[in-house]
């Protein structure tokens, strides 16, 4: 049974008595659950069922757990879906633009398009993928999101609707091929080029949501570049169009907190202080480490290295603070004697510009004792070093 085919099925009156059945199966008790399951119901749609239970359990992380146990999702839309909270948040800045309809290209399972929803915004959701669309299609019904009313799903090529009677678009390429993730954007399907002259012609605004790692000078100059981090994890960049062209900025969810670039020049590197700064990665991103290195009064531990240094401890909410009580060169046993020494039984191990993993590095000290302790492997002015300390709250 295709995706498609699976899908439809479990929106039968059978496959939702099913669905609901299976909802909080274990899976170590999956396969003596579909055994009984099966005398009564058929092979392929118990299967489809407790696969569909799988998918709404890793969706939790996303959606959380009252919208994850009503969706329907493939495996590839769980994957590629936008994260719940970062949906919303975007889906505020347009409509802070005035923006009433969108058109969203590539719309995956209808992640964005139920948060547009939610912001009041009439959407056409777009996929060209018959189960994709139909698992939209399907999310925007259980959501109770009035399918036809602020939510029209569309099975289509993108590139053949007109999207004329929309305030804006959204433009979420595939970023995934046979071989994994695509990094040229023009590689994206359809090509990053085609989405900015689609966001070019939206008369309100536009967004189109790219991979964090796209290069800064494949920025259009027309351009607003955002990168969006969630809980510290960094989870997507977005260029935006009818906003701020040429403005780079790093939000930060929950808040939002949002970090404008101001064009500074890179700091300088400096003798390791008693505080260092690790900004967040978002801020990484967007190349704005100098701003943060600006705001607590910094410099850099090395000119090719995203850490702040600095004697003050200054407050900031886009880097967190740690006061170093220790620097030493890259020396495992030096570490794990002075680990030993302060009785250090929890580590936490950050790296940049090492080599060496941190697991690997956590088997070697073999970390024992009540106290707890964060160890930075970097490099100081070009020399691999190891600063210790804890993080200041």
């Amino acid at each position: 049974m295709n995706d498609l085919d699976a899908l439809l099925a479990l929106l039968t009156p059978e496959g939702r008595a099913l669905l609901d059945e299976v909802r909080d199966t274990d899976p170590a008790r999956e396969l003596a659950v579909a055994t009984r399951l099966r005398r009564t119901h058929p092979a392929e749609l118990v299967s489809a069922a407790l696969g569909q239970a799988r998918l709404r359990q890793r969706a939790v992380a996303k959606f959380g757990a009252e919208d994850a146990g009503r969706m329907f999702f493939t495996p590839n839309g769980v994957e590629q879906s936008t994260r719940a909270s970062v949906a919303a948040y975007r889906a505020e800045r347009l409509k802070g633009l005035g923006v009433t309809s969108v058109a969203d290209l590539c719309c995956g399972i209808g992640g964005d398009a139920v948060a547009l929803a939610r912001a009041g915004i009439r959407v056409l959701a777009v996929d060209r993928d018959p189960a994709t669309a139909a698992a939209a299609r399907a999310n925007a019904e259980a959501l109770g999101l009035g399918l036809g009313e602020l939510i029209e799903v569309r099975e289509a090529d993108v590139t053949e609707v007109d999207t004329g009677g929309y305030d804006a678009v959204f433009v979420d390429p595939a970023r995934r091929g046979g071989r994994g993730r695509i990094f040229d954007p023009e590689a994206y399907s359809p090509p990053l080029s085609w989405a900015v002259e689609a966001a070019r012609k939206a008369p309100l605004g536009a967004a189109l949501k790219v991979a964090p790692g796209i290069p800064h000078e494949a920025v259009p100059e027309d351009a607003e570049a955002e990168w969006i981090s969630d809980g510290g994890d960094v989870k997507e960049a977005v260029l935006w169009f009818g906003t701020a062209p040429g403005a780079v900025r790093a939000t930060l969810l929950p808040g939002p907190r949002t970090l404008l670039g101001t064009g500074l020049p890179d700091p300088e590197v400096r003798t390791p202080g008693r505080y260092l700064y690790e900004p967040d990665g978002a801020v990484v991103r967007a190349h704005l480490v100098a701003e943060v290195a600006e705001q607590v009064g910094g410099g850099l531990l090395d000119a090719t290295i995203a850490y702040v240094t600095s004697d003050e401890l200054r407050p900031t909410s886009y880097a967190t603070a740690y006061e170093i009580t220790d620097r030493m060169p890259f020396n495992v046993k030096k570490l794990k004697a002075l680990l030993r020494e302060r009785e250090v039984g929890t580590l936490t191990v950050k790296k940049r510009g090492s080599a060496v993993e941190p697991e690997e590095l956590r088997r070697k000290v073999k970390p024992q004792g009540p106290n707890a302790a964060t160890v930075f492997m970097t490099r100081v002015a070009g020399a691999p070093t190891m600063l210790i300390g804890h993080p200041v709250r």
